[in-house]
């Protein structure tokens, strides 16, 4: 039996959105859009980028809106973001926390879309998803 896969993925400019498709579509995934609220980030790449450090800095990640989804019954999760001054977007670390709460028992994966350097967008994300099984 194929594996069940969902593709989350947050996405400021568009790029990462059109991955994430991409990516359902060649593994007959779900997809799901990672929100934010209204006016959590600007429409200026630099002020997001800013707002973006100081939530990591004051440890105060923004909230999201998934929708009512049941996690468990996929076998993996594509998590897909940006690189933001070389880690994920803080939404998924906001969202890495909601599989935790919900004791997510499979697989995690992640992809991103970038415009320069990946920086430690992997050790970032690893250490966002402490306890999750993760695959890159």
């Amino acid at each position: 039996m194929a594996k069940k896969i969902l593709v989350a993925y947050y996405s400021w400019s568009g790029r990462t959105k059109e991955k994430a498709q991409k990516l359902a579509r060649e593994n007959s995934g779900d997809l799901l859009e990672i929100n934010v609220l209204k006016n959590t980030f600007s429409d200026d790449m630099y002020e997001t980028f800013d707002i973006s450090k100081k939530q990591v800095a004051d440890d105060d990640y923004p909230e999201i809106d998934v929708g009512n989804i049941d996690f468990n019954k996929y076998d993996e999760i594509m998590v897909g973001s940006p690189v933001w001054g070389g880690m994920p977007a803080t939404p998924i670390h906001t969202f890495l926390q909601l599989l935790k709460s919900n004791n997510y028992p499979g697989l995690v994966s992640y992809f991103y879309t970038d415009a320069g350097s990946v920086g430690d967008f992997a050790g970032v994300f690893k250490d966002w998803s402490q306890d999750l099984e993760i695959e890159n």
